[in-house]
């Protein structure tokens, strides 16, 4: 199952990176990601989308909640926009 995650993170270099990075260690695929700004300059959005099992989803907040530049996760799965 395809999971949408929003990360609200601060807007440093690096962070993309950082975030691309450990999904590629443990071997999680990006099917999709964007980048952008927000209102405030201090931090931006990376939306991606990742396939895998509720565990999987767990698992992958879990570790993006790790990284002290990620501010906020929010899973978007399944809700209609």
């Amino acid at each position: 199952m395809k999971h949408v995650l929003s990360a609200l993170v601060m807007n440093q270099p690096g962070v993309l990176s950082r975030i691309s990075g450990m999904l590629a260690a443990r071997a999680y695929n990006i099917d999709s990601l964007a980048v952008g700004a927000t209102e405030n300059p201090e931090f931006s959005r990376i939306t991606f989308v990742v396939n895998g099992t509720e565990k999987t989803l767990e698992q992958v907040r879990k570790q993006l909640q790790k990284i002290v530049t990620v501010v906020k996760v929010q899973d978007f799965s399944g809700q209609d926009f």
